[in-house]
């Protein structure tokens, strides 16, 4: 039987702690997932549903980007947060006209994101016309006028944003960047420019190409597997077991995190007796406990220790004649590295210099290396630097190109990767955008669009006045919550297509649409017959994904129908896109994105494949980087960046807990990390809970800190947080996202990418009078 909603809100004072687990998964993620699946979707749905995630004949997982193995796969080929995420879309509890008539929405935005979450899925499509107190439905036709009203009445398209989540299919995407630039601008932002883009923008200029060069069958073959800034327990949980197998294999693990993550240090695989009555296998070799932001200068010492031990004995470290033949800037680097600055680097880490030998021995002794990395290292300042440091060391021994060894940036959400390869970016190349006006006969801009952060300006400045999103919450998942929901409420429309009540309904224009979709998991019939989509993972593996339920309500529209509804409206029937055909039939879409899209020829093709197809990648597959400048693989020299706290204060990173999937809030236990029935928590060390004269289990006020803001608001506060004893890095805390995301300063980016800087605010926490120590 499918469980209600819950009739209230979170209640934080009924939070506790637990200890720490020191393992991940096991029984205990069975139970969740099942249980889970039973209360949203009943005993029946759970079992036909789950069944079909990650197989060949079924749907990806909404979830994250993690591969498929080619060849055989599990009967139970998900994780728990996989089990999670389908549940949570597939769930029969329904938000309907009822609904919104029964909730002003004054009342909806007093609720959390979960509680929102927690309703069910959206039936109709709805408006809030201005002045309204609560959503009203309108028809699909209706509702196609209005945003292509208030379009053509901008004074330029550049007026008009375009926001995609990583959940929107290859086939939605291409088109939805096919409108966007139709109409006249590259406003495209989308999730990457709020994760991954530091990891793009430094691959780009360091391999030619903005993607990790491994595959997941070079995991087994690998020597030493790194995983930095990465918790794959709860962020890419089936990760764990390709870990699980490269140990089986020989292979050595190395995790680099400040906290000290269940998943990384012994997994108990639900898939084998070991796992389920056993104590599992112990992954993490060695455990580096590095500070906040030290993974700069980490790798920099790595990088001058190899070269010292090359120049003690020249040819058994570096790989001279990859070095010689197939890169450049070697030179410049060396010199760079040559005399570090180890007081600068000790303090940087807070590692001690043996622990980082150890390491770089670590390196130089294995002939397959992979470095593994997410977000951990994206979001700082001199995240860009950070990680042309990781490619420093994998390039100067050779790790690019053979089995076994790479580059992994592994990506959040499931499709991120493929809406940036259809397109969905706001500074595309001259080659795509020149392609596309070949093949669709239209004129298309050059001029560069807003990422995310740019977006949020325009909107505050008055200088964007529609916000249009597929996907996302963007006002839960964007930084600086006040200045960005701000910046939303002065759009004249704003228009959400989703599945599932999130923030950004509440956080609405002067007039504001909800357009419901259909999801992964559902069936998707059109004139043209059943239809399927694809999706790219994290590994540049393409293939399809066919929901089998049927859809939530008549009244739901895909992904696909919604763009091509809205163009037609927008353009009329004489457009030389034929989008009323893209409609009935995706293999119409497809034959296009094979002509237009570098390495898609023949898609429709290659998709029917039972395992799709791996896009070219000429640095992995021929050691060939004819995407840089030069043509060759670029080393790089990175003035080293150490993170400076002032005293009193600590480095804040932003985190999910285990029952989140970025800003879904499936629950509100953190299992691994001994929280339950809260999330306005931060997790400090227990010498900096002392030196700063606070106590466990102390409410306190988070206050960032950034002089720098050239808006001269210095100071951002987010009140109610319980203290939590955690043997985090000295020196560094941690705490939820969204309900942190209000202290990290909107003009706070990195270097080169303008990714917002979440693991590195500097905060101080001040008692409240209602909380002594």
């Amino acid at each position: 039987m499918v469980s209600k909603p819950p009739d209230r809100d979170v209640a934080e004072d009924e939070l506790s702690v637990t200890t720490p687990k020191q393992w991940a998964a096991g029984i205990p993620g069975v139970v969740v997932s099942l249980r889970r699946g039973v209360e949203q979707m009943g005993v029946g749905r759970t079992a036909r549903t789950l069944r079909l995630l990650n197989q060949r004949e079924g749907f990806d997982c909404p979830g994250c980007a993690w591969p498929e193995p080619q060849g055989h796969r599990k009967l139970a080929e998900f994780c728990e947060n996989g089990a999670k995420a389908v549940a949570e879309e597939a769930t029969k509890r329904r938000v309907g006209p009822e609904f919104f008539a029964a909730h002003p929405i004054a009342e909806l935005a007093e609720r959390t994101d979960y509680w929102l979450g927690q309703q069910g899925r959206i039936t109709h499509p709805v408006v809030l016309a201005p002045g309204a107190t609560h959503y009203a439905p309108i028809s699909w036709a209706d509702a196609f006028d209005l945003v292509a009203t208030e379009l053509r009445a901008l004074s330029t398209p550049d007026e008009a944003l375009f926001y995609t989540s990583g959940r929107t299919s290859n086939e939605a995407a291409f088109l939805y960047q096919l409108l966007v630039r139709g109409f006249g601008t590259n406003n495209l932002p989308d999730c990457s420019n709020m994760c991954h883009e530091s990891s793009g923008a430094a691959l780009a200029q360091t391999t030619g190409i903005g993607k990790g060069s491994v595959s997941l069958a070079d995991l087994t073959l690998a020597d030493l597997i790194v995983v930095v800034g990465q918790n794959p327990g709860t962020n890419h949980p089936r990760m764990l077991s390709a870990l699980e197998e490269a140990k089986g294999a020989g292979a050595k693990i190395i995790a680099v995190n400040p906290l000290p993550e269940a998943g990384l240090l012994r997994f108990k695989n639900p898939q084998n007796v070991r796992g389920l009555v056993g104590k599992g296998t112990a992954l993490a070799d060695e455990f580096c406990q590095i500070r906040l932001g030290g993974d700069q200068a980490l790798f920099q010492a790595i990088g001058h220790l190899l070269l010292r031990w090359e120049a003690q004995a020249p040819g058994t470290v570096v790989d001279q004649d990859f070095v010689d033949t197939r890169t450049e800037g070697f030179a410049d680097y060396a010199e760079s590295v040559r005399d570090l600055d180890w007081d600068a680097v000790l303090t940087a880490t807070g590692l001690d210099r043996a622990e980082i030998e150890q390491v770089a021995r670590m390196f130089a002794d294995s002939e397959r290396t992979i470095v593994c990395w997410a977000m951990g290292l994206t979001q700082h300042k001199h995240s860009v630097p950070t990680i042309r440091e990781i490619a420093n060391v994998a390039l100067l021994r050779g790790m690019i190109g053979k089995p076994g060894a790479g580059l992994c940036p592994v990506r959040g959400h499931s499709n991120v990767q493929g809406d940036r390869t259809m397109g969905i970016w706001e500074k595309m190349p001259e080659k795509f955008l020149a392609a596309l006006e070949t093949e669709f006969g239209i004129a298309v801009p050059r001029k560069h669009g807003h990422d995310t952060v740019a977006a949020i300006r325009a909107m505050r400045d008055g200088q964007a006045k529609v916000f249009f999103a597929v996907g996302g919450n963007f006002a839960s998942a964007s930084p600086d919550t006040e200045v960005t929901e701000a910046a939303l409420r002065s759009c004249a429309l704003t228009v959400q297509v989703s599945t599932k009540l999130n923030r950004s309904h509440v956080v609405h224009g002067r007039t504001a649409l909800i357009l419901p979709t259909r999801g992964r998991t559902e069936r998707d019939t059109q004139a043209g017959g059943d239809q399927f989509v694809t999706v790219e993972d994290s590994m540049s593996v393409v293939h399809r994904s066919r929901g089998r339920l049927d859809p939530a309500s008549e009244h739901l529209v895909s992904e696909v129908g919604i763009v091509c509804g809205l163009a037609q409206a927008l353009f009329g029937p004489d457009h030389p896109v034929p989008w009323a055909d893209f409609a009935r039939d995706y293999d119409l879409i497809r034959e296009r994105i094979a002509r237009v899209v570098p390495g898609c020829a023949d898609y429709n093709e290659k998709v029917r494949r039972p395992d799709g197809f791996v896009l070219p990648h000429a640095p992995r597959d021929a050691r060939e980087f004819s995407g840089t400048r030069n043509g060759k693989a670029n080393f790089t020299a990175n003035p080293l960046t150490v993170p400076r706290v002032p005293p009193g204060r600590l480095l804040l990173q932003t985190l999910r807990s285990h029952d989140q999937y970025n800003t879904t809030i499936y629950g509100l236990d953190d299992r691994y990390r001994g929280v339950k029935d809260g999330r306005r928590v931060v997790f400090v060390s227990p010498d900096d809970i002392a030196e700063l004269g606070l106590a466990d289990g102390q409410i306190v006020d988070l206050v960032s800190e950034w002089p720098e803001d050239p808006t001269g608001r210095h100071e951002r506060r987010a009140e109610r947080f319980r203290v939590i004893s955690y043997p985090t890095a000295r020196g560094c805390a941690a705490a939820y996202f969204p309900e942190a995301n209000s202290l990290v300063p909107l003009d706070s980016t990195a270097e080169t990418s303008n990714t917002p800087t979440s693991k590195s605010i500097v905060v101080r926490l001040e008692s409240r009078v209602d909380s002594p120590p």
